[in-house]
């Protein structure tokens, strides 16, 4: 019962997700090229409101003992082949996987075509690659399971606090411009 709980919670906060990014204008290709132009930054202020809100949720509920965190191992390799696949994704096409069901949804034809398609290439190009980068280049500066407070050797709230902070006086400083 615990394990479908999970999947509904997430399935309603997958939906919100997706309505915000809606309702932000994140799901428009042309706010979506206007952010890579910087000429219009409403995609990474939505993005930087998210990491507020989800530091904050995340490690008030790991420090209330609601939820335990487990984070996966990490390398310099593995960032390096998703940003590679995530980056001409989303240079073809102007959408990120998020903004593509949030395009999908509003009834985008380009996202549901060409987004769909990117989304099953990738994922079945890196399967079909895995067996030969798992041994390669996903192991290059191997960093393990480590967080930043751990790295740090330091209280999470060490941690999240100044970084909402700097996150919150960004987003404060793009709105005073104008931006």
């Amino acid at each position: 019962m615990k394990k479908n709980a999970q999947l509904i919670w997430g399935l309603l906060f997958g939906i919100v997700f997706g309505f915000l990014l809606q309702k932000g204008g994140a799901t428009q290709y042309d706010v979506i090229v206007s952010q890579l132009l910087l000429t219009d930054f409403t995609v990474l202020k939505i993005m930087l409101s998210a990491v507020v809100t989800g530091t904050i949720g995340i490690h008030f509920m790991r420090h209330k003992g609601w939820i335990q965190l487990h984070p996966k191992k990490g390398s310099v390799g593995k960032n390096v082949i998703g940003g590679l696949i995530f980056g001409v994704g989303f240079a073809l096409l102007g959408y990120c996987p998020g903004t593509i069901a949030g395009a999908i949804g509003n009834g985008y034809l380009d996202a549901a075509i060409g987004g769909l398609l990117g989304i099953f290439l990738g994922a079945g190009l890196f399967a079909a690659y895995y067996p030969k980068l798992q041994d390669g280049i996903l192991k290059k500066g191997d960093y393990g399971d480590v967080s930043l407070p751990q790295l740090f050797k330091v209280n999470d709230w060490l941690v999240v606090v100044p970084t909402v902070a700097v996150i919150l006086i960004l987003l404060f400083w793009l709105e005073r411009i104008g931006l």
